[in-house]
Formats: C-alpha cells, structure tokens, sequence
C-alpha cells in the first residue's frame, strides 16, 4: 500500500495544477521521484568560514571537499558511495543530480578545480564523488553548497536533512536565522553542526542559546557540536577518545541510526513541509481574490447607474416645467400677436381716414384699393414673421431645458406661408352719380327761393315779381345749391369709403387673426409633440441604459458571488490538504549522548 504521506503529496500536485500553478506541481513531482528514492540526502549549509567543507571532510575521513581561504564552495558537491573512489564535473544540464559529465578528475581535487573553473566564468553545475565509505553505504548522500546558493540547491537536490555549520564562537546570527527560516519551508528536519569546539572554551553556553533560539522560532532542529580538527586528527592516530571529544560519533550515529532508521518519519515531516508551503503559496492569491470580491463593485459603473437614476428624476421633474413653459409662452405669444395686428391695422385706418378726408373716392379709390391691399399684405407678411421668429426663439428656450445636446431635438423648418385668401379684393361702395339733369334740379330748387325772397322784395319797391333782380338772386341761390349739393355729396362718398375701408381691414383682421391663431395653435401642438417626442426617446434612453448598467452591476455580483463562493469552495479544500499535510509532522527525531535538542 503506498504510505499516507504520498497520497497527501499526489493532492497538493494535483491542487497546484487545478490551481494553475505547474511550477509548484512540477517541483512537487521532482520531489515526490527523490522521495521514493531509499537515499537520504544531507545538504550541508552555512556561510563561508564556518568549516562546512571540513565537516563533511571529517565525516568521511577524506579530503573531497576543498578547504580554506582559495578552497571557497563555488559550485555544489555530490558525495554518495561507490565501490570505488571516481568523480566527475558536470558542465550542461540543470542543477540536479542527473546530467552528463566530462572526462573525470581525481577525487582529491576535483571540488577545488571546479571552484577554479566556475570562478573563472566555466558553465560548472556541479561536482559529483563516489566514495567506498560504510556511513554512505547504506543510503547516505552529503551535498556541499556554495553559500550564496543555499537554499536554491536544498530545494533543487529535494534535501531529506538540512546541515547548518556555524562554528561556536558566537551564537546564531540574524543572517543564519533567515536561513533557517527559508530552508525549514523546503525541509523541516535541520541539524545544527556546531563546529570549532575546539577553539571555543563556552561552546557549552552557545550551543544551549542557540538550542533555545532555535525552539524559540518553532524550527525542527538538533544541535550537535562537533570538531573538524579533533576529528581528523583521531583518524590519523586512532585516538578514540580524541574521536568521542570531536562529537562526530554522536553526529553520525544520529545521522546512521535515528534519520536513516527513521526514512518515513523524515518523508512525512518533508512532505508536511513541502505541501503546506505550497498550500500556503495557493492560499494566498486566492484569499487575496476573496478579499476582493468582498469590496464594494465598480465605483465608476456604479456612480453611472446612480446618474441615470438622478438624469431621470430630473427628467420627470423637467416634463412639467417645460410644458408650461411652452404653453406660457404661446399664449403671451397670442397676445403679443393679437395686439401687433391690432396696432398695425389701426395706423393703417388711421392713414386711410387722412387719406379720404381729402380725395375724392369716385376718383382715387382704384389707386386707394391696391395701396390698402399692399398694406394689408405687409401687415400679413409682418406680422407672420415676428409670430415664427418669436415661435423660433420659444422652441429653442423650451428645448434648451428638454434636450440641451440633442441639436436634432427642433423641427428643421416652421410654415411660413400667408394665406392668400387674407387680403381679398376691395369693392367700391356705391356712388351716386351727379350728373346734369339733378344739378338743374337741386339749380331750379334753389334759383326758386332765391326769385321768390328777391322778388317779393323788389314788390315793395314797385317792381314786378319776375324782375332782373329776382332773376340774378335766383341764379346765384341755384349756383349755390347746386355747389352745397356737391360739396354733401363728396363727403357722403368719403364716408362710405371711409365705412368700406374699415370693414374691409375687420374682415382682413377676422381673416388673419384666425389664420394666426390657428398657425399659432399648429405650432405649438407640433412643438409639444415633437418636445415630448424628444422626451420620451430621452426617458427611453436612460432607462435602457440604466437597465444595461444595471445588469452590468448584477452580472459583476453574481460573478464576484459565483467566484466568491467558489474561492470559498477552494479554500476550504485547501485549509483541509494543508491539516492533512500538517498532521503528518511527528516528533522529531532525537541524538544520543551529547546531541542537544532545539
């Protein structure tokens, strides 16, 4: 059956990539080959100068690692067992254990030549050594690390054990913490090497600070102290109770016997740390996402929707005013007309009464007839162009207020046309005529009381009643009556013309002022229609385009609830992988003798 820790793994692999994530899923199958492999991989760490190299030196009891102030790790070193002592110096290929290597070096130089060559600009990827040594016989492998590229190289080689050298004349520093901090998230199981105990009399009270700090920042480490120096110099003399003062057999009993011995409880605590963190790096972008689904929508979309809503408040509000508005207008319009026609009619009467108070209407009132037609033609023609201009000018007010920025909003054209029928022909009134037979009448008439009164005079006198004196009295009475009779006349015919022209003007103002006011009346119906027309395409408008906005709005909350609800989903299933991976981590394993537990 395969071993819970694998199933965990396979989840989280097959989370990242449900995640889109096929960095992480690929560097958990790297990690998955390298831990069904029985081979248990000790990445040794530390800044230079704290006797890295000549840790694993001493463990092995041979010089494989270059050493001092020229012998700085450059490139890693591979160190597993062999039958027979062989290396090789990788040159292509990524930075993992496969790939293809030259023409193999010796063994106890093949570390610093690479360190040579790779700081001389060689493309140099890695070293790898085959030792016949009994602790890596049984599935041990120590990995040398440059110091820059520590945590690069635990997590490309998949480390079961992180060593961390640092010597024991100080504590841990800042710099060692952070990369402890950053390793435990690829492999939790860390050993502490505290080297050079030879050289430091208080190496006691460093090793429990820093076994305290290290439980104090929750690491899984052990603390070891060792001596290089005490070590190999053991190996050469056979000194055994130098070796147990050097620390290395406590060293490698916990690696031989506690971490080799302990291969499932090391692939649970790696996959432990390995799946949270990765649970962790897709955890973090997607509560970042429901974070963001549970801020308010579209600011911008939403003030459009909430400006719709006001633009047809204000629409609705605006309808009432501006139809009567309009309607206010028209009829001050109607007045203004009315009293314009009134006043032009009554100067031009006025001009006909001057007119006739003078000619003679049996004489001039063809000349009269076509200057009162033109007249009246004008006042027309006037009269209808101030009413469309005024309708003009109210039609651009009131749209003013219905649609501001809609040029469209207007009739292109109003009528203007005069009716014809508004001046029609003038008739003459009827005029008798004076002719000669009435002027000896009205002459006879007069000449009669003129003989009568002279001759009833001249009587008294001695005289005849027909006498030269009645005769002339009788003639000059008949020449006066006859111009009396006349002068009556002319103005009889004045008045008629007179009373004509007047009722000639009233039914030209009857006429047109009906024409007008039903031009007027026209006017305003097709303004109003057109104007609540133009309202209604506005009234229409916003609301389809509130309606859109707001089905933009609905539509970006169901999907912020959809996403929402399914990051949720997401979560939860990945809160749960990462307690499953977290439930895996056990007790860590502990060294006999003198190992100090963090």
């Amino acid at each position: 059956m395969a071993p819970p820790w694998l199933e965990v793994l396979d989840d989280t692999v097959r989370a990242c990539a449900t995640h889109r994530r096929p960095d992480l899923a690929e560097r958990l199958r790297e990690r998955r080959n390298r831990l069904l492999d029985p081979k248990l991989r000790v990445v040794v760490i530390g800044e230079s100068g704290q006797g890295k190299s000549q840790l694993i030196n001493a463990l092995l009891n041979a010089p494989v690692c270059a050493v001092g102030d020229d012998g700085t790790t450059a490139v890693p070193a591979v160190i597993e067992h062999s039958e027979a002592p062989r290396a090789a110096m990788i040159t292509r290929g990524p930075a993992a254990i496969e790939g293809p290597a030259s023409e193999p070096p010796a063994v106890e130089s093949v570390t610093a030549d690479a360190n040579r060559e790779a700081r001389s600009g060689a493309a140099i990827v890695r070293t790898e050594i085959g030792l016949p040594r009994t602790l890596l016989a049984d599935g041990l492998a120590f990995v040398d690390t440059p110091a820059p590229a520590a945590v690069d190289v635990v997590q490309s080689m998949s480390a079961d054990v992180v060593m961390l050298a640092s010597d024991a004349t100080s504590e841990l520093s800042p710099t060692e913490l952070r990369l402890l901090e950053k390793v435990a998230r690829l492999c939790p199981t860390i050993i502490l090497a505290l080297t050079k105990i030879d050289i430091a009399p208080r190496w006691r009270t460093v090793a429990e600070r820093n076994r305290a700090r290290l439980h104090e920042c929750g690491f899984l480490a052990t603390v070891i102290p060792v001596s290089a120096t005490l070590r190999l110099a053991a190996a050469r003399t056979g000194d055994k109770v130098l070796n147990a003062e050097s620390g290395f057999g406590d060293l490698i009993r916990f690696l031989h016997h506690d971490l080799l011995g302990q291969a499932e409880l090391l692939a649970k605590r790696t996959v432990s740390a390995t799946s949270s963190h990765a649970v962790d790096e897709l955890l973090g972008p997607l509560q970042e996402e429901f974070a963001s689904t549970q801020q308010p929508g579209n600011d911008e979309v939403v003030t459009r929707w909430h400006a719709q809503g006001a633009r047809m408040e204000r629409l609705q509000r605006d309808s009432a005013r501006w139809q009567t508005l309009l309607s206010d207008e028209v009829s001050d319009l109607l007045s203004d007309i009315e009293f314009d026609l009134r006043d032009r009619t009554r100067r031009v009467l006025v001009e006909a009464d001057d007119y006739f108070d003078s000619a003679d209407p049996q004489r001039h009132w063809e000349e009269f007839a076509e200057w009162l037609r033109a007249n009246l033609a004008a006042v027309a023609e006037t009269n209808s162009e101030w009413l469309l201009d005024r309708f003009e000018w109210t039609a651009r007010k009131v749209g003013r207020q219905v649609a501001p920025h809609r040029p469209g909003a207007l009739p292109d054209t109003l009528p203007r046309e005069v009716p014809t029928d508004a001046v029609g022909e003038m008739r003459m009134p009827r005029v008798d005529r004076f002719g000669v037979g009435q002027k000896l009448f009205v002459g006879l008439r007069g000449s009669y009381s003129g003989v009568l009164m002279f001759g009833l005079a001249t009587t008294v006198a001695g005289l005849n009643l027909i006498n030269p004196i009645s005769l002339s009295a009788g003639v000059a009475f008949g020449a006066k009556s006859v111009f009396e009779e006349r002068g009556n006349r002319l103005k009889r015919r004045q008045a008629s013309a007179k009373t004509a022209a007047h009722r000639y003007v009233d039914d030209f103002f009857l006429t047109y002022g009906k024409h007008s006011k039903d031009t007027a009346r026209q006017i305003h119906r097709t303004l109003r229609d057109r104007l609540t027309a133009v309202a209604d395409e506005l009234r229409a408008e916003i609301t389809e385009s509130a309606k859109s906005i707001k089905k933009v709005i609905d539509e970006e909350t169901a999907g912020r609830t959809a996403r929402a609800n399914q990051i949720r989903r997401d979560v939860e299933e990945l809160s749960l992988l990462r307690r499953r991976a977290q439930a895996l981590a056990a007790t860590r394993p502990q060294p006999t003798l003198r190992g100090l537990p963090a």
